[in-house]
């Protein structure tokens, strides 16, 4: 259970929705927007998601105990005049890792662009980010805390990681969410401040680095060594026709370069 007083009180979201099931937390945050908010930031919250949604038509497998929720934000929240929209879904990527890496002091938490927190090669964590024609952006995120792998598809149990199965205890649903929120207030604060400072921060936890990766990109597919992620959000990639960045994109890693 959450304490949702307390979420209000002691983190920047303006009110909370929440629920105990829930298909998508992106797509109520999306319908909200459509009926019309008030006061933002607005928080949607589930205790199950059942139709979790990730980049390109995945899904996101949202185990019981997991932690999942969206937030609908204005545009002066995120820089939306100023900064290009894969900067936001990194803001939100950092502010997981900054928040879970401390729960983990014997592991490497880090960011596999665009949208994916690991924990070595283990996902952990994803941000999905999805910008309004009006600029508002919903920023969504599906967190493994105390859920566990033995509850998960079987096509996850080589791919996937848990804050239960890292550490071997569960945690404070409320106090994790409260933490995660704090990081991502101030993570969009640098965002708005500094574009290329955050841009900077999320390329230091770039895990890529180094890789060759394949990037599909429609139907086009690019193939090259990671640079790392560029000072506007962009994936850097040396490719046979030189350096090369790209906004959008799904990414699978490859090998590493030795």
């Amino acid at each position: 259970m959450f304490d949702l007083a307390r979420i209000v009180r002691e983190t920047f979201v303006a009110q909370v929705e929440h629920h105990a099931t829930i298909g998508s937390t992106n797509d109520r945050a999306l319908q909200r927007a459509a009926q019309g908010v008030e006061r933002l930031p607005l928080l949607v919250l589930a205790e199950e998601q059942t139709a979790g949604r990730g980049r390109g038509g995945n899904r996101w497998w949202t185990g019981r105990g997991g932690l999942a929720f969206s937030l609908l934000l204005n545009p002066p929240t995120v820089g939306a005049a100023e900064a290009p929209s894969p900067l936001a879904a990194l803001a939100a990527a950092v502010a997981v890792v900054e928040s879970v890496a401390p729960l983990l002091p014997h592991h490497r938490v880090g960011i596999h662009w665009p949208n994916d927190v690991m924990v070595e090669e283990r996902k952990l964590a994803g941000v999905l980010g999805e910008v309004l024609a009006d600029r508002r952006h919903v920023i969504g995120i599906g967190l493994n805390s105390n859920n566990t792998l033995a509850e998960a598809p079987p096509e996850l149990h080589s791919t996937a990681t848990t804050l239960r199965d890292l550490t071997g205890r569960q945690q404070d649903q409320t106090a994790l969410l409260i933490g995660l929120l704090r990081c991502l207030d101030r993570c969009l604060s640098e965002l708005r401040r500094d574009r290329k400072a955050l841009a900077a921060r999320a390329d230091a936890l770039c895990l890529q680095r180094g890789r060759k990766l394949t990037l599909t990109i429609g139907k086009e597919t690019v193939s090259g060594t990671c640079d790392g992620i560029a000072e506007d959000g962009a994936l850097l990639l040396e490719t046979s026709s030189g350096s090369r960045r790209f906004y959008t994109g799904i990414v699978n890693a490859v090998e590493r370069d030795v």
